[in-house]
């Protein structure tokens, strides 16, 4: 292909090409040009020659390389890590996504200050008004809400930030083809109209239940802090907060009524050290002034 992000994109479109895979082979190619010859594969001893088959055959499969032509046609773009509209925050974190599908405005992941706002999928009026107490001041100070478009608080987020003139990226599991929930459809059309919808699935990608779990470490690895609004103990909010601590990231929690069962996990956040959130100063003092 006529590209290196193109090559690099057509390399993980095929079957069996996992994160390590595809950095042993940019060691040995950084410009993936011997990528299509038909003996390149065979330079890495540790891959079985059923994985060297099947991807000389997606190398060569004329269906992938019109599946990623017919991308810029509907407007999707491919940032690789390479590429200097690929957040500095996101290669700070293990093992970044070496390419990003972005539908909207790729300028938003630049160098505003981003804030990632999560949480139970069971939102409570609790919840709904704590946002709508704390966002009009952060939109105002200029901070962009990444959330992950599932239902309840980040529904919630998307929404307050649009309804409040700010703006908003949607960090998706599976591709952009594929939006889930399908309740969130037409909230996703618009951000991607306005704002910006990413994922590190090529678009034709059908949505996993591992693929969410994976997504967070994107919502936490774009952003300066995490905010978990809401949470029971086992939430996947948690996992979220969880990889915010290992990349050094702030992580902020709304405390809660100890006999709710949507505040447990956001209290143990807070007993564990994470900043307990009062007011908008509490999360504007941590991400500006620090």
């Amino acid at each position: 292909m006529e590209s290196f992000s193109l090559r690099l994109c057509h390399l993980l479109h095929c079957r069996g090409a996992g994160w390590k895979m595809v950095y042993h082979i940019l060691k040995h190619d950084p410009e993936l040009k011997e990528l299509y010859s038909p003996t390149f594969l065979y330079q890495f001893p540790e891959l079985p020659s059923s994985i060297i088959q099947t991807l000389f055959e997606d190398l060569h499969s004329p269906v992938l390389l019109e599946q990623i032509r017919h991308y810029q046609q509907n407007d999707i773009k491919i940032i690789t890590y390479f590429d200097s509209a690929y957040p500095e925050l996101l290669k700070e974190t293990y093992q970044p996504p070496w390419v990003l599908y972005a539908k909207g405005d790729i300028s938003l992941l630049g160098k505003q200050t981003k804030l990632a706002v999560v949480g139970s999928r069971q939102a409570t009026e609790y919840g709904k008004r704590a946002i709508d107490r704390l966002f009009p001041p952060l939109i105002e100070k200029g901070i962009i809400i990444v959330s992950g478009l599932a239902l309840g608080v980040d529904t919630l987020a998307h929404e307050a930030a649009i309804r409040l003139g700010g703006k908003t990226i949607a960090v998706i599991a599976g591709g952009i083809y594929h939006i889930y929930p399908q309740t969130n459809q037409k909230l996703a059309l618009n951000i991607m109209k306005h704002y910006l919808v990413i994922s590190e699935y090529p678009p034709n990608t059908t949505p996993s239940r591992w693929q969410f779990p994976m997504r967070n470490r994107i919502i936490s690895g774009v952003s300066k802090g995490t905010f978990i609004i809401e949470a029971k103990r086992k939430s996947g909010s948690l996992i979220t907060a969880n990889f915010a601590v290992h990349e050094g990231r702030e992580v902020f929690a709304l405390p809660g009524n100890i006999f709710s069962q949507h505040s447990t996990g956001t209290n143990d956040l807070i007993q564990q050290g994470a900043k307990l959130v009062r007011s908008h100063e509490d999360i504007l003092n941590e991400l500006f002034y620090a």
